[in-house]
C-alpha cells in the first residue's frame, strides 16, 4: 500500500512541476471545443439539436482526461531507459503495486486536465444543469482516466520505442474518440456506428459525462457506470500480466 501512495504522489508530483505539459495538454481539446464547438453550432442547432456547446462539452473534457492518461504510458518507457524503472522494481514490492501506483497517479492527473478543460468551457458559455452533479462527473471522468492510463500502461509494458507509442497509441485512440457519441449523437447515427459506440468503452464515460453534466444521456448512467468499472477491471489485469512479464 505505501508502494502505491509513494508512485501516486510521484506522478504528481512530476505533473506539478511541468507546466509546458500542463498548457500543451489543453491545446487539442480547446482547438476543438473551439472549432467544433462555434463552427458546427449553427448547423447542429439548425438540425434540432439545441445548443452544441452544451452536447460538445462532455466529449471535450473526455478528451482532455483521455489523452492525458493513456500517453502517461510514455512515462513508462521513459522510466525503464533511464533506469527509475529497473530501481522501482526491485524494491521489495509487487509489481502490481507498482502498476496500480503509477495508474492511480496517471489517473488523478488526467482528472485535473479534465477539470480544467471544464473550467475553460465555462467561459465560452456552458453551463452544468446541477452544480452538485459535479460528484457524479468526477467518478465517471476518473473511471475513464483509469481505464485508459491501466490501457497505455499496458501496451507501454510491451514496448521499448518511445517512438512507436504515439503511433499506436493515436491508431486506437482516435477511433474510439470519435465512434464514442462525443462529437455527435449516438441515438441518431446509422446502425453500424450505433454498433461500433456500444462497443467502445469511451461511450459509456462520455455518455455518463453527459449525463451528469447536462441530464442528458444515450443508455442509463448505472450501466454506464458498472460498463465503465468492468472495463476497468478487465483492462488492470491484462496490464497486471504483462507489467510482470516485462523485463525492466
Amino acid at each position: 500500500m505505501n508502494a502505491i501512495y509513494i508512485l501516486w504522489i510521484r506522478q504528481l508530483k512530476k505533473y506539478i512541476r511541468s507546466t509546458p505539459r500542463i498548457i500543451g495538454s489543453l491545446g487539442q481539446p480547446l482547438l476543438f471545443l473551439l472549432v467544433f464547438g462555434f463552427g458546427f453550432g449553427t448547423i447542429f442547432q439548425k438540425a434540432g439539436g439545441g445548443n452544441y456547446i452544451q452536447f460538445l462539452v462532455p466529449g471535450i473534457v473526455a478528451m482532455a482526461v483521455i489523452f492525458t492518461a493513456i500517453f502517461g504510458g510514455i512515462e513508462l518507457i521513459w522510466d525503464r531507459q533511464f533506469g527509475f524503472l529497473k530501481e522501482t522494481m526491485v524494491a521489495p514490492v509487487s509489481r502490481f503495486s507498482i502498476m496500480l501506483g503509477r495508474t492511480f497517479g496517471g489517473a488523478t492527473v488526467a482528472v485535473i486536465q479534465g477539470i480544467a478543460v471544464l473550467i475553460i468551457s465555462f467561459l465560452v458559455g456552458f453551463k452544468m444543469q446541477n452544480l452538485f452533479m459535479i460528484f457524479p462527473a468526477l467518478i465517471f471522468m476518473f473511471l475513464t482516466a483509469f481505464f485508459f492510463t491501466a490501457l497505455g500502461t499496458a501496451i507501454a509494458s510491451k514496448l521499448t520505442d518511445m517512438q512507436a507509442f504515439p503511433i499506436i497509441m493515436n491508431f486506437l485512440v482516435m477511433p474510439l474518440f470519435f465512434l464514442s457519441g462525443s462529437i455527435f449523437p449516438l441515438n441518431t447515427a446509422p446502425k453500424a456506428l450505433q454498433i461500433l459506440g456500444k462497443l467502445d468503452p469511451l461511450s459509456y464515460g462520455i455518455d455518463g459525462l453527459r449525463y451528469a453534466f447536462i441530464g442528458v444521456s444515450t443508455y442509463n448512467p448505472w450501466m454506464d457506470l458498472l460498463v465503465l468499472v468492468g472495463f476497468s477491471l478487465v483492462v488492470l489485469f491484462i496490464g497486471k500480466y504483462l507489467f510482470e512479464k516485462m523485463e525492466a
